[in-house]
């Protein structure tokens, strides 16, 4: 297989992982959302750091990337922060959704951190894929929640982290490292909110917080796999498979139906994505 075909493969299982992921948070029911995000990322930090140990890749990093793995763990913490915030809030599909506005900013942010020309198809892609957003976020309507503002903007911050992502493993930096350092990271500046305000848990929800730290364990795993193999513009409509998992599995579990303006919402978006990647297959050939 080519780099293209691996990363395509990689980045379907990494939105099967976090369909799942979005279902155990839920499953986790009132447990704050700060505390959700510390438990997801000590099981992924664990498991990451099994990876490095077996492999033999070490803790260590590049220096020269510091400041980039920094950049990508700060906001990939907010952004996961915002996420399990909406999760909280909206049906699991609309949460899912806002948050895949995050390859839409990753070309925007392409342009610079990683110097990628945006050509004018791509422009307009994100401008239909914001207008698809807003059939979502609904501003003004009964269904308006101000968690979709978050969950957006929750996007957004993960659109910048994934940027970083392909700046560091350009660089040479290794997947399991860059998730290690991530988890890691979103540990200790939640782990102060748990020193005081610890909630109580039943084992339903400790199984359900280990199963969604797994589970995003195994998405962050390959998705970094999966954006070290090919850049976002190629292979990022393919992680839209996850709004289908996330739909299926809010139906499954939890009765989800998404109103009219919401599917509205995902067809534009997901259709835009779409559009935009055979435009970039027919160019590539």
């Amino acid at each position: 297989m080519n780099n293209k075909t691996k990363g395509i493969i990689l980045i379907i299982l990494s939105a099967f992982s976090f369909a799942w992921m979005f279902a155990f948070v839920r499953l986790a029911g009132d447990v704050p959302f700060v505390q959700k995000t510390f438990f997801r990322n000590f099981f992924a930090a664990l498991l990451a750091m099994g990876v490095l140990v077996k492999s033999g890749i070490g803790f260590g990093w590049r220096k020269e990337n510091t400041f980039g793995l920094f950049m990508r763990a700060g906001f990939g913490a907010l952004g996961v922060l915002c996420n399990f915030y909406a999760i909280g809030k909206l049906m699991t599909a609309d949460a899912s959704i806002l948050n895949k506005l995050s390859p839409f900013f990753a070309i925007i942010f392409s342009i610079f951190i990683l110097n990628e020309k945006v050509k004018l198809y791509q422009a307009i892609s994100v401008v239909i894929a914001f207008i698809g957003a807003l059939f979502v976020i609904q501003p003004g309507g009964s269904a308006f929640s101000p968690a979709m503002l978050i969950a957006a903007f929750g996007g957004m911050c993960a659109g910048l982290a994934y940027t970083y992502v392909r700046k560091v493993t350009n660089n040479g930096e290794k997947g399991p490292t860059v998730v290690f350092f991530f988890s890691v990271f979103s540990c200790l500046i939640t782990a102060p909110y748990l020193i005081f305000n610890f909630y109580p848990m039943t084992m339903h929800q400790w199984l359900s917080l280990i199963g969604a730290g797994i589970a995003a364990a195994g998405g962050q795993f390959t998705i970094t796999a999966a954006y070290s193999y090919a850049p976002a513009r190629e292979i990022s409509v393919f992680d839209y498979t996850q709004i289908v998992f996330t739909a299926l599995l809010g139906f499954l579990m939890f009765g989800d139906v998404p109103n009219a303006y919401s599917f509205i919402g995902y067809f534009i978006i997901v259709g835009v994505s779409v559009v935009m990647f055979f435009i970039n297959k027919r160019q590539a050939q």
